[in-house]
């Protein structure tokens, strides 16, 4: 009887572990399966979007105050079409539209890696004070450089020149107005990331230190137009607006270069982001060089961002808005968070120059106008709902 009752139990006891394999078989399957269709669903979208893109430059290219035909587009892309399209088109259209794209998937990227690092919502390379700080530099070449003043030749080297109601107001050497910027917002991130390693200030304290120094910029430069004449203060003006049009094939060739490094450097340390992600103490425990990680991806950031501001101007909160829109279609995995940043970033600021062609008729709105009513309620918005937390 005792036999009879051991090998019962040794049968159950058989029977639970086999249903306990099968069961585990069953659910390891079914986490592998819906992690394929999440794979599959993100690789379809971001083809989907990629589409969407050329599609918007194909567009983009044929809209404007002077219209071509989609067809003629298709013919000048080729070069089988007339002079005057495949003039319009490779020397004015397609830089402008390849410009948008390279600046928009920057500033996402910048964007996302920011708000990665310091764990906040708000951060960007605007609300950093780096665009700030670029205009900051743009308008102490303008005024105390002599870069800026009275129209001169526009057939000169380096000249950029535009007319408004008060008169021409030209920007007389862009490089050392470029340069400028450059430093500029270089300086506002060196700033930001000296005060975090002196003081071990925390995440979000760095965002408040990127306000403070936003405000210390933008006080700099209404002091430096205070001292200008009407065509200084125009030319500032006119830089500060953001604006792809003024970008050539070489500018929009830096900008990528640095772009595609930037997107392959944070491809290559997606894990790290996603540790970092989870929170400070997870990445640490995770064996993440937290403290070297921030500083190189600040630093990054900071050298694209100051380059695309340097020289397209000031385009406020797309780096706020494109990975918002990006983790609401795939989740937080920094995988799929990096290409598609930038992918949203490029459609929403190609959306925005491609609109401003188009809604005023003859003239053109600079695209960090359109930009700014973009993300400013995004930006009240978050903020609002991190009080209510």
């Amino acid at each position: 009887m005792g036999l009879q009752s051991a090998n019962h139990d040794r049968q159950s006891y058989g029977e639970r572990e086999a249903f306990a394999a099968d069961w585990s078989a069953q659910r390891r399957g079914d986490i592998i399966g819906q992690y394929s269709d999440y794979v599959r669903t993100n690789v379809i979208l971001f083809v989907a979007l990629a589409a969407g893109l050329v599609a918007l430059a194909v567009f983009s290219i044929a809209a404007g105050t002077y219209r071509i035909p989609v067809k003629s587009v298709l013919a000048a892309l080729i070069g089988a079409g007339d002079p005057q399209a495949n003039i319009l088109v490779w020397n004015i259209r397609l830089p402008r539209i390849a410009s948008a794209i390279v600046a928009g998937w920057a500033l996402g990227l910048c964007g996302l890696v920011i708000q990665c690092l310091l764990r906040n919502p708000l951060g960007s390379p605007f609300t950093l004070g780096i665009s700030q700080g670029a205009a900051f530099g743009a308008a102490f070449a303008i005024v105390v450089l002599g870069a800026g003043g009275a129209a001169a030749s526009s057939s000169q080297t380096g000249i950029v020149q535009t007319v408004s109601s008060s008169g021409p107001m030209t920007i007389r050497n862009v490089y050392s107005v470029t340069f400028c910027a450059f430093l500029g917002g270089l300086a506002a991130t060196a700033t930001i990331l000296v005060l975090a390693r002196i003081k071990k200030m925390a995440a979000e304290a760095v965002i408040l230190a990127g306000v403070a120094l936003s405000s210390l910029f933008v006080s700099g430069t209404i002091l430096v137009q205070y001292f200008a004449t009407e065509v200084e203060i125009a030319s500032v003006v006119f830089w500060t607006f953001g604006d792809v049009g003024r970008s050539n094939w070489r500018e929009s060739a830096w900008m990528a270069a640095a772009t595609a490094a930037a997107t392959l450097y944070f491809a290559y340390k997606r894990w790290d982001l996603n540790a970092l992600a989870a929170g400070e103490d997870t990445a640490l425990g995770l064996g993440v060089e937290v403290e070297r990680i921030r500083f190189a991806g600040m630093f990054v950031t900071a050298l694209v961002a100051s380059l695309v501001t340097a020289f397209l101007g000031v385009i406020a909160f797309l780096g706020l808005l494109a990975p918002h829109i990006s983790r609401r279609l795939v989740g937080a995995d920094h995988r799929f968070l990096v290409p598609l940043s930038g992918m949203v970033g490029a459609l929403l600021l190609l959306a925005a120059d491609t609109a401003g062609r188009t809604l005023v008729g003859s003239g053109t709105l600079p695209v960090g106008v359109l930009t700014s009513f973009m993300g400013a309620p995004l930006f009240l918005y978050l903020l609002m709902k991190g009080y209510q937390k």
